[in-house]
């Protein structure tokens, strides 16, 4: 049996004590360790006792729902796919009326000369396709874009001034 030193300053009690099986690899005493393993034990055998009851009232509700949905299901179906139809529907118009109305309030604050997100690379697009927007004013005398102002194609067939499929 080992000899317990109870001196504090002895070199020995601490050596004692660290080689001791009293202690884990991290260091925490053996009844800590056991409080910790027997409160997991319990937290999880609860949980898993609570799953098995949310199964067996799973499997007991679709019992005593099924026949009701067999005999209901020429109304529900049907009304089922309406309401979907109409939630689907109502929600796509209302993503789709929130989106244009943000894409008209960048434009328009876009052309007003505000600084909208994205507008440098709207300005650097523009730049690459000869223009466009970037000279709003009176460009008909700029004979680099076309014969008409500038604006898209080589012979200016979309022009400032509103020329539109002159060549």
């Amino acid at each position: 049996m080992a000899q317990v030193y109870h001196h504090e300053h002895d070199p020995r009690a601490t050596q004692h004590y660290q080689h001791s099986s009293y202690y884990n690899t991290n260091n925490e005493p053996l009844a800590h360790q056991v409080v910790k393993g027997a409160t997991s034990a319990l937290a999880g055998g609860s949980l898993l006792v609570l799953s098995g009851l949310t199964l067996a009232g799973t499997v007991i509700g679709l019992t005593v729902a099924t026949p009701l949905l067999v005999i209901f299901s020429p109304v529900l179906v049907p009304a089922l796919i309406t309401v979907f139809l109409l939630v689907t529907g109502f929600l796509t118009s209302g993503g789709l009326g929130v989106a244009a109305t943000m894409v008209l309030s960048w434009i328009y604050s876009y052309v007003t000369g505000g600084r909208p997100t994205g507008s440098d690379s709207m300005d650097h697009a523009s730049d690459k396709m000869g223009g466009g927007w970037k000279g709003r004013g009176d460009m008909r005398g700029d004979k680099d874009r076309g014969e008409h102002g500038g604006g898209i194609g080589a012979g200016g067939h979309i022009g400032v001034g509103g020329h539109f499929g002159q060549t």
